[in-house]
């Protein structure tokens, strides 16, 4: 059998890693000429976008319109609403910790002084009410992936309160057009594993002298975080779930790979459908939930590194935060990693903010995005991977409880 044969037969995860490696070596061997190759991974990405805002609308829609109660409509949100709000504080409190321990702000000179008062907390308000669009159009044109999600959830619940054969004609609709969604995304991970080695190629060509350089330290501080974070997820999967986190990495490890090379949520979501479908077996109720609902909300490496940012600038400033400052830093990371929008780079954005409310300098911060992608490659694997543990979760607790009301 030839080699090109034996490559065929692999399946798309193996055939991801495999360029993945093969975009690093690139990236070490030939340096910045390797970011010659970045506009094939960015198309990728585009490609990946472009199938992400219908498919997370109709597979929403399609998977709510399929749940015959609404109480447990209500169950799964309530439980999945808990989960990210959870999981998203212990991210914050986690790596406030890392970087109050590891310091590595210390040393960091600033050329202009800082003002050590602290600003306001966002509005609260303002972050709830821009969740409900006033215009549908322009929440799709725009990619406002949070109020599509709340005018699928708004259509999706209308859907079931509608006469049976009304509903039923509309369920299968939806279904279908999700349906093809899916065969769409399909086509699109066909290009996965050359799009995944370019975007590979090109970050180690133009980030890979960084790893050495004076900021090591913040990014293995920012690492060991996340790190910590998979600990956590997979002793939640052991308690809740009795499932074996080995098994269940091995099973959904191709979504990695492209959230490292995409570093974006949203553009991730659709391939953690497609793991969470054919790869974890779990409902489509369930999982078309969950996953987009947690592309928006559940922004656990992002809190990780908005808290790393924030403790990194106020170190190299000199300031020392209270305990009752550290509460108020976990509450606005709250607020704010709901806002990061799941493209790549939308946690830069927020992390400017996030320094820019306790009135610390932006010097550091804009150090900080010089290689804000090698953080944000974990940042985005953590935030899916969040999403994808709680959707197997929900999903053994949903059938184990069907199974006892059976009995």
């Amino acid at each position: 059998m030839t080699i090109y044969k034996k490559y065929k037969e692999l399946s798309l995860g193996v055939k991801i890693l495999i360029w993945m490696f093969l975009g690093i070596v690139a990236g070490i061997v030939f340096g910045e000429e390797a970011t010659i190759v970045k506009p094939i991974g960015d198309i990728f990405i585009r490609l990946l976008l472009m199938s992400a805002i219908p498919l997370v609308f109709f597979n929403l829609i399609a998977g709510i319109t399929s749940i015959s109660d609404i109480g447990v409509l209500g169950r799964l949100g309530v439980r999945t609403l808990l989960y990210y709000l959870t999981t998203t504080a212990m991210a914050l409190t986690v790596g406030l910790f890392i970087a109050s321990q590891t310091r590595p702000g210390d040393g960091m000179e600033l050329s202009e002084p800082v003002d050590e008062t602290f600003g306001e907390v966002p509005n609260l308000l303002g972050v709830i009410l821009n969740l409900f669009p006033d215009n549908v159009f322009e929440a799709f044109s725009s990619g406002n992936i949070a109020q599509v999600v709340v005018f699928a959830i708004f259509l999706g619940i209308t859907t079931l309160l509608l006469p049976a054969e009304q509903k039923e004609k509309l369920q299968d609709f939806f279904a279908l057009v999700a349906h093809l969604l899916r065969k769409l995304v399909t086509l699109v991970l066909y290009f996965g594993p050359i799009g995944v080695g370019a975007l590979a190629a090109a970050t180690v060509g133009e980030h890979g002298s960084a790893i050495f350089g004076p900021l090591t330290k913040f990014i293995f501080s920012v690492w060991f975080a996340q790190l910590l974070m998979v600990f956590f997820y997979m002793f939640l999967l052991v308690v809740l779930s009795r499932r074996n986190p080995w098994n269940w990495l091995k099973t959904t490890a191709p979504l990695y790979a492209t959230t490292a090379a995409t570093t974006s949520s949203l553009a991730s979501l659709v391939v953690a459908m497609d793991v969470a479908q054919n790869r974890l077996r779990l409902p489509q109720n369930v999982y078309s939930f969950t996953l987009p609902l947690g592309a928006q909300l559940n922004k656990d490496g992002t809190a990780i590194m908005l808290a790393g940012v924030l403790l990194f600038t106020a170190q190299a400033a000199g300031v020392e935060f209270s305990l009752q400052a550290q509460i108020s830093i976990v509450f606005v990371g709250l607020v704010l990693s709901e806002g990061s929008g799941g493209i790549p780079g939308g946690g830069l954005v927020i992390a400017f903010i996030f320094v820019q409310a306790f009135n610390l300098p932006l010097e550091i911060a804009a150090i900080v995005a010089g290689i804000y992608r090698l953080i944000d490659m974990g940042g985005t694997t953590i935030n899916v991977m969040g999403d994808l543990v709680w959707s197997t979760i929900i999903s053994d607790l949903e059938a184990k409880q069907t199974e006892q009301a059976a009995e």
